[in-house]
């Protein structure tokens, strides 16, 4: 199912015409809250067919006592009980990227990101659903671009040079008027987001897969048990929440490996030139290793359409995204494909599309002749994507063969990418980002990988 796609002109006015409503609004009068994730709670309805409310009610109490509100941020207790759990986040950056856009020393996060990412971080701000792809939601826990093999979380400076330099061919553009604190502020809050949003859905995940029967009355938590006269009643409580804070402390320890997993990027091999930039190709292409620049390119063109590293099944043969092209993301897989729904079936889809998600649009693969790579686009970003794949995405990580598909061959695959970029990509990008930062909003949205 492809959504139909604004062009760029049109995104800009709406875009412009929704920033600048946003803007003449006064500060908020009462306090913004975070939004339960009714779609993860109505996906386990639907396939289970058993009332999640007081599932969703419970998880909900859990993280707003952990996390806080968007106004007053906080940390669960065992953070300040735990060293290590110490340097994950920190309380000041919070709070100066939470609260009003027009808080003094506040409000970085609903000034520059909650249009677009929402409040809660759940990629539902007020312009996603004309957007393409959609804004990030945080509460999986996934996120695409990142120096980190699949599964993995990013590392801090992965999501920090996303929002430092935005994301080349999506709505997520630089701003340059964010300082490096301004930066490391947004970093944590995002990070924030995520963990409160994914220990949401996990204590929703836990309490199904151990059996919980919501319908005879057994709950996630009950907090009315914590002051409760009868002793075993405390002592549930006291459990219930025990299994709440292992799970949080689950996912904060994932953040914290991930900056041990970080993919070392091997130096390019000296018997071959690899093109940096379609500048640098091209510069290549004209001077003393044209020859070898050629057959690098012939070479990464065999793999490319070849069985084992079978780029061309998505990518088209001629690297134009015009492959498979039917596929979905994880973010839509999660609620449609994981409980049976076919994302096509508009008619199953509406209990949960009247509770939150987004229509669904299919993952189009990277078209290389426009020269955009969302992830980066040096060749260092490319190996990363080509090896590691692009979680949440239908792009796998490469399966290498020994003599037919081997790790110095990603090299070739980078040279042949290359080739297939015309030559104005690279300045039609650039001037559509410059227009776009212009007037303070978005570039061409493309999608997928």
């Amino acid at each position: 199912m492809q959504r139909f796609r604004f062009s760029s002109s049109v995104a800009i006015v709406v875009c412009v015409a929704v920033c600048v409503f946003a803007a003449g609004c006064k500060r908020e009068e009462t306090p913004v809250t975070f939004e339960p994730n009714f779609v993860h709670a109505m996906k386990y309805q639907i396939k289970d067919n058993v009332s999640m409310d007081q599932a969703s009610k419970d998880s909900m109490w859990v993280v707003t006592k952990m996390f806080g509100t968007p106004d007053e941020p906080k940390l669960p207790d065992f953070v300040a009980e735990e060293e290590d759990f110490a340097e994950l986040l920190d309380l000041d950056r919070l709070v100066r990227a939470s609260g009003p856009a027009d808080a003094e020393g506040r409000g970085l996060y609903r000034k520059h990101c909650a249009l677009c990412h929402g409040v809660t971080g759940n990629g539902r701000g007020t312009t996603a659903a004309i957007l393409n792809p959609y804004p990030r939601d945080y509460r999986m826990g996934v996120f695409k671009f990142k120096s980190t093999p699949l599964s993995y979380k990013p590392t801090r400076e992965d999501i920090a040079r996303s929002i430092r330099n935005g994301i080349a061919g999506t709505a997520m553009v630089k701003i340059p008027e964010l300082t490096e604190d301004d930066v490391q502020a947004l970093t944590d809050y995002v990070i924030y987001l995520s963990w409160r949003g994914e220990t949401e859905r996990a204590l929703i995940d836990d309490a199904v897969m151990e059996g919980v029967d919501f319908e005879g009355g057994e709950r996630i938590i009950d907090p009315e048990l914590a002051n409760s006269p009868d002793e075993e009643e405390q002592e549930l409580y006291e459990e219930q929440w025990e299994i709440s804070e292992e799970i949080a402390m689950g996912i904060a320890e994932s953040w914290l490996e991930a900056e041990d997993e970080v993919l070392e990027v091997p130096e390019p091999p000296s018997d071959f030139p690899v093109a940096n930039s379609h500048k640098d190709f091209v510069k290549l292409s004209q001077g003393d290793q044209a020859d070898a620049l050629a057959k690098s390119v012939e070479r990464g063109r065999e793999l490319f359409l070849g069985k084992v590293a079978s780029c061309s099944k998505c990518h088209g043969e001629k690297g134009l995204g015009n492959g498979q092209t039917t596929d979905y993301d994880e973010w839509t897989k999660d609620w449609t494909a994981r409980i049976g729904i076919k994302p096509e079936d508009r008619e199953a889809l509406i209990p949960l599309l009247a509770r939150g998600a987004l229509p669904p649009i299919n993952a189009v693969p990277r078209n290389f002749s426009e020269g955009l790579f969302h992830g980066g686009s040096e060749s260092s970003d490319l190996y990363r994507r080509i090896t590691q794949g692009i979680d949440g995405s239908p792009m796998p990580a490469a399966t290498f063969v020994e003599g037919q598909f081997e790790k110095q061959d990603v090299w070739h695959l980078i040279n042949f990418i290359r080739s297939l970029q015309t030559a104005d990509a690279e300045d039609a990008a650039s001037a559509d980002a410059a227009a776009s930062e212009a007037v303070g909003t978005e570039p061409k949205a493309s999608p997928a990988i």
